[in-house]
Order: C-alpha cells, then structure tokens, then sequence
C-alpha cells in the first residue's frame, strides 16, 4: 500500500500518531515533526478529512541523493507524473535545502520543475503551466545533507488553515497547533474547557468542533488530491457521509473564552459563528482577576503573551502572578495547561501556584520553543 507522510509542528508527533491510530491506521513511524504511515487511499483522504494536529498529508515519490543539479533532473524524470493531470493543468514546486552541496533552493526547484515539463512535452506536445497559488500538482522536494526526497502534497495547502477564521487577534495560534495541545491535555470532550486569554477564540472553537465531532476538514472547499486523475470519489464521497452521520447538533456542556479586549472578544464570536460553533460557545469581556470556573471542574488551557511577539517579558510577571493567584484561589479540582517560552515568566506562575507542574511538554509554536506546562489544581 502507499506510505504517506503527515506533518505536524515539532513535539507533537506522539498526538499526531494516537490520531491516525483513532482513525484506524495502525502502521505509524514517528519521525522528525511528522509521522509516516501506510494505507491505501480512502485511509489518506481520512487522514485530510480527519487529523485535528496536522500540517499537511504528503505521499513520496522519489527518495535519491543529490550531488549537483543534473542528478535532480534525471531522477524526477524517472517518475510519472502524467498519471496525476493532464498537460492543460498547472504546477508548482516547493523546496527546501539544509545541509548539502547545493545551496540554492530555487535550483533545486527549477531542475524539478524542467524535468516535469519535458516529460509533458515528449508525450503531448505541451507542458503544464505553473501555478503558484493554486496548482493541480503541487511537489514537494526537501534536499537535506545530499538526500532528495521528492512528494506530493496531497493537501493542497496547509491543514491548519480551517476556513473559519477571517478574524483574528494579535500573535494567533495555528488552528492545528491549539488542536493538537488540546488532545494533550487529554480532555475528555464531555466536561467544561476555559481559556482565560482567548484572543481570537482559537482553543475554544477547536475544542467545540471536537465536542461536535466535527472534524477541520469540513471546512475545506478543495483538497489537492480531487484534482488528480487518480482521485476516487466514491470512496471519498463515503468518507464524507461517515463523517457527517457522527455529527451532533448539541452537547450538554459547554466551552469558555475571555479576553481584557473587546475587539478579540468580536473576533472570537465572529469567528465561532463561521465555524458554526456559537451555540455552545461562551465568549466574555473579563480581567484576569475576574475568571471564574465552570459549575463542574474541567480543563483550563491558555496561551499567555510571553515577549516572544507581545510585550515585554519583563512587564508580563504580573499577568502570570495574576493567573497563579486565580487558578489557586478558585479552581482547585481543575487542570490548568500554559504555554510559554519563558523560564521567568513559567517560574512566577509556579512560586504562584506553589506547586511544579505536574507535567511538560517541549513543543515548538512556529520556530519558537515553548513549554506546555500542566497543573492538576
């Protein structure tokens, strides 16, 4: 069967592998921010479909080394890649090099992309036109110390990009991020879940469209792979139908967010209703000092400014102190999950809560390093 490749921020590839293992696919390799897996093509289409954590879901196709640019060339040309569009679709690549003899990026791309259009040429008489905003084919190549290898993004654009969020507020976490940190707190999806610095309501509508199960790849018009000749819509359209059948229309509980700022407050409703979430979303206007908990004990999960893009670390060891006095004071029963990249600002909240967490996770919000710090209250 193929093997694909789904992409996920670093540190998170242990919850992208439970995912697909949910999901029903049990042949999984953790690798470095991914996971490779094998499956037939229902089991990628699920993958699009289904995966709350990842980036992208790419199939490799060529894996050779590469020395000097004639060796890409020949190599891609060795591939089919008439099988997926026809000479009248369009094309783009995107490549990446670390550590090898050829440096150049955009060689490494134009010898693909020649290789490509002649193979079209010899056969038809004419080659695809390069599309960089919205290819048929979009290849990937990732040079790294002399070894090419050589995929298909069967995504077509990044996963995290839900659709339902044309709102947003300062330094927003990636849909599929918050997504994922969410299924390390290992909420059950049944009891209440709050986020005290909700910004553009991220945490809080990806943990209502869990509640619901309804998974992020609803939202998508396209993906890549309902452009190939190879596409199996029946399959798919059954996929599609599974998944709207598990659908609820309500739950018993329900999913918090507050903000200091009115204007986050707006995007976060704003941004709930396009997701079709608001009927068990709740969104306030509230200081730090005015959070209080749900009537019955769930999850607190927050992504506090930390100096990285907002603020100044130094002017932001009252915010933390301030969360440490309201979880304390106020949740005990309660887990609390923080995300941070501050050692100072990390340490103000424990001196506050008067316990080391309980747990940490290294994860990585972009380039960033963050802690994923947990505190059962």
């Amino acid at each position: 069967m193929p093997v694909f490749y789904a992409t996920t921020p670093r540190g998170l590839e242990k919850v992208l592998e439970r995912e697909l293992k949910a999901i029903g696919i049990e042949k999984t390799k953790m690798g470095v921010a991914g996971v490779e897996f094998e499956t037939n093509w229902a089991g990628c289409y699920a993958a699009n479909l289904e995966l709350v954590s990842a980036s992208r879901v790419l199939y490799p196709v060529l894996n050779f080394p590469a020395y000097e640019p004639d060796q890409i060339y020949h190599n891609v040309l060795k591939h089919d890649w008439t099988k997926y569009i026809d000479a009248s679709g369009t094309m783009a690549m995107d490549s990446s090099v670390r550590d090898s003899i050829i440096r150049d990026l955009r060689i490494v791309a134009l010898k693909a992309k020649d290789a490509v259009a002649d193979q079209f040429r010899n056969k038809f008489g004419e080659r695809p036109n390069v599309d960089t905003e919205n290819p048929d084919l979009q290849i990937s190549l990732r040079l790294v110390k002399n070894q090419c290898i050589v995929s298909l993004d069967t995504s077509g654009g990044s996963l995290h990009q839900r659709g339902y969020r044309d709102r947003g507020a300062p330094a927003p976490l990636k849909e599929n991020l918050a997504a994922a940190l969410i299924k390390l707190t290992k909420w059950d999806e049944k009891s209440p879940l709050m986020d005290p610095m909700c910004g553009s309501g991220t945490f809080v509508i990806e943990a209502a469209l869990m509640g619901l199960r309804r998974p992020p790849g609803i939202f998508r018009k396209r993906f890549a792979f309902q452009k190939w000749k190879t596409f199996q819509k029946d399959a798919f359209d059954k996929l599609s139908q599974g998944i709207f059948d598990r659908e609820l229309s309500d739950v018993p509980f329900r999913v918090y967010g507050q903000d200091h700022d009115m204007r986050a407050i707006a995007a976060a409703r704003a941004n709930s209703e396009n997701a079709e979430t608001d009927n068990m979303t709740v969104f306030r206007r509230q200081d730090i000092l005015e959070f209080r908990p749900a009537p019955t004990p769930g999850i607190v999960i927050v992504n506090p400014p930390y100096g990285e893009r907002m603020g100044d670390a130094s002017e932001l060891v009252r915010l933390y102190e301030n969360l440490g006095l309201v979880l304390r004071d106020h949740f005990k029963g309660w887990k609390a999950f923080v995300l941070t990249s501050e050692p100072d600002l990390a340490r103000a909240l424990t001196q506050t809560l008067t316990k080391k967490p309980h747990e940490t996770h290294r994860v990585f919000n972009g380039a960033i390093e963050c802690g994923f710090l947990g505190y059962y209250l």
